[in-house]
């Protein structure tokens, strides 16, 4: 049968000659693959450019519960980006924001709910002309959310410890090693608390940055069985200041 929904493109891989295969986040369908046959050739049907990563789309695909792998019957862009394809510091920061969720979200099941935030986040991204150092923070400690391990508890002066483990606030500085100081438990706290367009007014030096950015990722490994090594975090680290 066919479906109208809309996606975002996660990765494209070459297959044969002339095709791709996209893997997609969809709108209707959850984590989708499609090949696109002829899409590297001169008279190609539907342009290249429409499956670079994290690009929104709106798609008629043929569908199968039973079949990993289908095709796209039409495609069309649902936003154009206009300043992240120019921007070194944006791309980086979406490439890492799609290295995440393509590394984080399985399934086949519907959830608007996780679609939305994702394609509000890239479009933030796109059109924001405040400062964004600390959008891929903050997109990971919402993500969590949506995964299952939102961090719980309320950081206050009886709770200042966040333990990465067990993924709460708490009185006591943990016995194990997986847990922050109370100097950046805030940090996340603060986070957590802001909308994307705010999260800039968190201070953070370049270093808290990057210190938290790890702290985050072992989170996901304490908190995701097999999780992946993410690459991309080395280019963001190196372009953001």
């Amino acid at each position: 049968m066919l479906i109208k929904t809309k996606g975002i493109v996660l990765r494209t891989k070459k297959y044969s000659e002339t095709s791709v295969i996209v893997d997609m986040f969809t709108e209707l369908k959850g984590l989708r693959s499609y090949i696109v046959s002829g899409v590297r050739t001169q008279n190609a049907r539907m342009s290249a450019s429409l499956f670079q990563i994290m690009t929104p789309l709106e798609i008629v695909a043929y569908h199968r519960d039973d079949q990993e792998l289908t095709r796209l019957k039409e495609v069309k862009p649902s936003f154009i980006f206009h300043s992240i394809p120019f921007d070194i510091r944006k791309g980086a920061v979406g490439m890492f924001m799609t290295e995440v969720a393509r590394k984080t979200i399985h399934g086949h099941e519907e959830h608007p709910e996780l679609f939305d935030f994702l394609l509000n986040t890239f479009v933030f991204l796109d059109e924001t002309t405040k400062p964004f150092a600390n959008l891929h923070l903050h997109f990971l400690l919402n993500l969590t959310d949506y995964l299952g391990f939102q961090p719980g508890g309320t950081f206050s002066d009886e709770t200042p410890y966040f333990d990465l483990q067990e993924g709460f606030f708490t009185d006591l500085q943990p016995v194990h090693a997986h847990s922050l100081s109370p100097h950046f438990s805030q940090k996340i706290s603060q986070l957590l608390q802001s909308p994307a367009e705010k999260c800039h007014e968190v201070p953070l030096s370049r270093e808290e940055r990057k210190f938290l950015l790890n702290q985050l990722l072992n989170y996901y490994r304490l908190h995701i069985d097999h999780f992946p090594t993410i690459h991309s975090h080395e280019v963001l680290e190196e372009v953001l200041g």
